[in-house]
């Protein structure tokens, strides 16, 4: 096969991978803001309660990652990715028809769970599989827009779908949006993987988690814990500042210096600059932390510095974010060899879930004494990650890479 073949297999694999990716991501983020809706309007539950079945999903996903890694690496990973892709999709019907009974929806979303957790790790695995290794980090780049977009486009359609009350139309998009992903999914051409001597089948701890990425993703679970407290918190936070007029517009503009971001530190990856993007990335989201912690005292002063503040502090905080996560992801990956390439991304992912789930507990703790005192904290945080990240991660990275 010619070099010019191979370039046109991997382009359209790549871009078949990405739209299966942003279909997935785009059901799952239609269904964030309106299923506490859903279940309060169904079963009457209270908000926390509501909170409790919700929790049940991150539960699953973070239960299921670390097999998920395994699985990905042992078996070929399409067929994975395809099947965990079906089950995923499978489950937008059981919405349709639990109504009745709260412990099978509880069951539902945690057999959706186990499914989203086993097709994000290998779907993340597969992006790799077929981007040159050359352009990896500018693919991994552009495949992160598309969790972006959903993330910035999904809540919105699944807020104006239930303004009906018509719950079937929100979950009927769901499944539709999600079989087409399915239909992307099927058509990637993945490079055949085969089980060695079967020693891809053979169980031992290091299988389940890259123990070359423990620092690094000790100082991932650093940075991620603000993220979940700002994600969670900082619309609640921001009304309590006085900005009370399109607060909302914070998750739009951080998801535009999140996709800005990334058309440029893909780029900077591939050229060997890894632990730099990373630290950069880390500094401009440090500065948006500042900014968070600041809000309050700014308002105070002045509610139109208040408002400037608030969306400047939400583009920093998405373009210093959307610059580290490729270089994040490249830098594990580096750390493990081809054969376990989707354990590497579930430790990395592990990380990110894990920081994600103890930003929110922990910003619900923190929050009753002050919501601004989340935000110190955050920063604390991603210093103390850029600190660790400098002094351990990089030199243990430069003395372990594999390439």
């Amino acid at each position: 096969m010619d070099s010019e073949t191979k370039f046109r297999l991997w382009s359209r694999s790549y871009i078949f991978v990405c739209i299966a990716a942003f279909m997935m991501s785009f059901s799952f983020f239609i269904l964030v803001p309106t299923l506490p809706l859903y279940l309060s309007d169904t079963f009457h539950i209270g908000q926390a309660m509501v909170g409790v079945v919700l929790s049940c999903y991150v539960v699953a996903v973070l239960c299921v990652r670390p097999m998920a890694g395994f699985i990905a690496d042992a078996f070929p990973r399409k067929k994975v990715y395809l099947i965990a892709y079906t089950a995923f999709v499978i489950a937008f019907v059981g919405y349709f028809s639990i109504t009745s009974s709260l412990v099978m929806f509880i069951l539902l979303r945690i057999f959706h769970g186990f499914s989203f957790g086993m097709l994000t790790t290998a779907g993340n695995t597969l992006v790799i599989d077929v981007i040159p290794s050359a352009r990896r980090g500018e693919g991994l780049g552009y495949y992160g827009v598309t969790n972006n977009l959903a993330m910035a486009f999904g809540p919105m359609v699944g807020l104006f779908l239930v303004t009906s009350g018509n719950y079937s139309i929100l979950f009927a998009t769901s499944l539709a949006t999600g079989l087409i992903g399915l239909f992307f999914a099927s058509a990637v051409r993945a490079p055949h993987k085969e089980c060695i001597e079967g020693k891809c089948l053979q169980l031992s701890a290091d299988r389940f988690f890259l123990k070359e990425g423990i620092r690094a993703c000790v100082s991932f679970f650093l940075l991620a814990i603000p993220y979940g407290m700002t994600t969670s918190y900082i619309a609640i936070y921001a009304a309590e500042s006085g900005i009370t007029s399109n607060s909302g517009l914070f998750f739009t503009i951080m998801a535009a210096g999140l996709i800005t971001s990334r058309l440029n530190s893909g780029k900077q990856v591939d050229k060997g600059f890894i632990t730099e993007t990373i630290r950069l990335g880390m500094a401009i989201a440090l500065v948006g932390a500042i900014g968070e912690a600041l809000l309050s005292t700014v308002s105070g002063w002045n509610l139109t510095g208040g408002y400037i503040t608030y969306f400047v502090t939400a583009f920093l905080f998405g373009y210093g974010f959307g610059t580290l996560f490729p270089a994040y992801n490249t830098l594990f990956i580096n750390l493990a060899p081809n054969s376990r390439r989707a354990t590497a991304n579930a430790t990395y992912l592990t990380g990110w879930d894990v920081g994600i789930g103890t930003g929110m507990l922990l910003g619900g703790s923190i929050s009753e004494i002050g919501y601004k005192y989340c935000y110190m904290f955050g920063t604390v945080l991603i210093l103390l990650s850029l600190l660790f990240f400098v002094g351990s991660v990089t030199p243990h990275f430069k003395k372990h890479r594999l390439r």
